[in-house]
């Protein structure tokens, strides 16, 4: 693995909807559910609206030192009774553009949310990986996050 790559983790902004929908499509799962047009649909932009809206959401991006965006993630801050009244964090499209990675710029964006997620209060923060992505479980695991759960979906 290479250096770290310096780069500043910032909230997402409208203008960077685009290249965040590029990370999303950019790996087979991903393409199979983006629409990557020109120009980008508007519910990209809607959805951007609501996650900008909700207080408990913090959609953010690692920016290089040309201003480019190069990574991104979500992190929910989901309140909850259980665990004596406990936050979680939950970790979502944790990406990174494919010419940057293997530079530390997922472990910086991944740091920055456990980070985060702490200083508010948060007694763990977890994440849902799609079971083909074995190179991102083993990632994470390197981060120190372990297998815990069986995932289940319904989808509509």
């Amino acid at each position: 693995m290479r250096a770290a790559s310096s780069i500043t983790i910032r909230r997402a902004r409208r203008e960077d909807v685009a290249a965040i929908v590029g990370m999303l499509a950019d790996d087979p799962l991903g393409s199979a559910r983006e629409r990557i047009e020109d120009p980008l649909p508007q519910v990209y932009y809607e959805a951007f609206a609501r996650v900008e809206r909700d207080p408990n959401l913090q959609l953010v991006v690692a920016v290089d030192g040309e201003g480019a965006v190069v990574g991104c993630l979500q992190l929910a801050v989901l309140p909850g009774i259980s665990s004596q009244g406990s936050s979680r964090g939950l970790l979502e499209d944790v990406r990174v553009a494919t010419h940057c990675r293997s530079r530390g710029i997922g472990e910086q964006l991944v740091q920055w949310a456990v980070a985060e997620a702490r200083a508010q209060g948060c007694m763990l923060v977890e994440l849902l990986t799609h079971h083909t992505r074995v190179d991102a479980q083993r990632f994470y695991e390197r981060l120190g996050f372990a297998r815990s759960h069986v995932g289940m979906t319904l989808r509509f």
